[in-house]
């Protein structure tokens, strides 16, 4: 059941909002990818681009926990100008446009749901360590600093066709190309007609957590610690749900999967501790193993192997483990879980490959991981002298199925695309 201390959105509900935007001559120079996809060299290059890049807020210092630096920082750009609130409230739709690439949705306030309302869906466990990252982060800043990526199924209907249709015809607030050549554009909506045509049509829907689930467990527990704070001082009668305010809430890009169907890409993985002759000698007495010349020719032959399927490789040649036990597979699977859940490729990773055959549990301390990059992957192993694990994406069916099971995959199992750019649009909970 709900929390009934915690009020609970009727619903999937898209919030207006008044977003906080950059006002700087390139807006590409100063927005960034995700936080978590972003390593130490890379946020230096952002930051040797612009002094005010959004990275300097999203990980503030060198060691990335400077929570109050980023709090001064933001409240800096904001007095000096170089940040500035819209006027109105607005929803905002986003546009990501490249080569092979077109993705359109809706930056909003979505209304926080815990997963036992089945209204947001999460699919992937979380990890504390990132949690109480993000968590400090936000409630020393008091802003969410970009949006969480959730898919529904709108069936191409009338949020879409408004969508598609502003897109279309309107002149876009800003405008920025990325050294990917991706072209990124946002409008504002801010029509009352128009904002309760776009929730009347997704209040029955509901939304898949496609990337941001640490920053959504953080929204949940910003918003237990409001809500315990006003029950301890009185701010809420007893016997009394609260009234929804802005914690209740949380920055989220909402697109509709079927006009956009998503790219889901693999994440690897990397054991420094587990040199390539080991990982093969134990792996063989549970596994097929194939030898391949190069990672190229290791690639092609994952991505055509039956499931479950892992190439393995430290440079040079790469090995292509298939066909397991099927005996030891099946013991090592969870038996309260899913058919679906126990036929993922990270499932037997997590549940018998690191476990039983090597060793080890799949844990951030002891199992790295790369996202979609394989020759980065297998650098890693090579220069830590160890073991690239690298795998075949996931299925966008197989993940939804778990997730409306009110099942978790594993950790790092999905890489959703295209991910949304950081710093188009800040929310800031004392404007909200």
């Amino acid at each position: 059941m709900a929390n009934p201390e915690l009020p609970a959105p009727d619903g999937l509900v898209l919030r207006p909002f008044r977003g906080v935007r950059f006002a700087v001559g390139d807006l590409a120079e100063v927005i960034s990818p995700p936080y978590d996809l972003i390593s130490e060299v890379g946020a230096r290059e952002l930051l040797d681009a612009h002094p005010n890049n959004v990275v300097r807020l999203i990980l503030p210092g060198s060691d990335r926990h400077r929570y109050a630096e980023a709090r001064e920082t933001l409240r800096t750009w904001l007095s000096s100008g170089v940040l500035v609130a819209d006027e109105s409230p607005a929803v905002y739709v986003y546009e990501q446009a490249g080569p092979g690439i077109l993705q359109r949705g809706l930056i909003g306030d979505v209304g926080l749901a815990g997963p036992e309302e089945q209204i947001i869906l999460p699919h992937e466990d979380v990890m504390p360590g990132p949690v109480a990252d993000r968590l400090a982060l936000m409630r020393t800043t008091e802003a969410n600093l970009e949006p969480i990526f959730l898919l529904y199924d709108g069936d191409g209907g009338p949020t879409t066709r408004l969508v598609d249709e502003i897109a279309a015809s309107r002149t876009p607030l800003a405008e920025a190309t990325t050294d990917d050549r991706v072209r990124h554009r946002l409008w504002a909506i801010t029509a009352p007609e128009e904002l309760a045509l776009l929730n009347e049509d997704l209040r029955p829907r509901r939304a898949l957590i496609a990337d941001g689930h640490h920053r959504y467990a953080t929204y949940l527990a910003l918003q237990r610690e409001h809500h315990a704070a006003e029950a301890t001082a009185g701010a809420t009668a007893p016997g009394r749900p609260p009234i929804p305010g802005a914690r209740d809430f949380g920055l989220a890009l909402l697109v509709d999967s079927t006009a956009y169907p998503p790219n889901l890409k693999a994440i690897h993985r990397v054991i420094p501790g587990l040199p390539l002759g080991e990982a093969l000698s134990r792996a063989g007495e549970a596994w097929r193993i194939r030898e391949y010349g190069s990672l190229g020719e290791g690639l092609s032959a994952l991505a055509a192997a039956a499931e479950p399927a892992y190439l393995l490789s430290a440079g040079g040649t790469a090995h292509l483990l298939t066909d397991p036990n099927r005996e030891r597979l099946e013991r090592a699977m969870p038996a309260d879980r899913s058919a679906r859940w126990r036929a993922l490729n990270t499932s037997i990773l997590a549940e018998f490959l690191l476990p039983e055959i090597w060793g080890m549990p799949d844990e951030e301390r002891s199992v790295r991981v790369v996202h979609h990059d394989a020759e980065a992957a297998v650098r890693l192993a090579r220069d830590s002298g160890g073991t690239a694990v690298l795998m075949n994406p996931l299925e966008v069916d197989d993940v939804l199925a778990v997730a409306s099971h009110r099942e978790r995959v594993p950790r790092k199992s999905t890489s959703f695309g295209p991910k949304p750019r950081t710093g188009l649009v800040l929310r800031m909970f004392d404007l909200d």
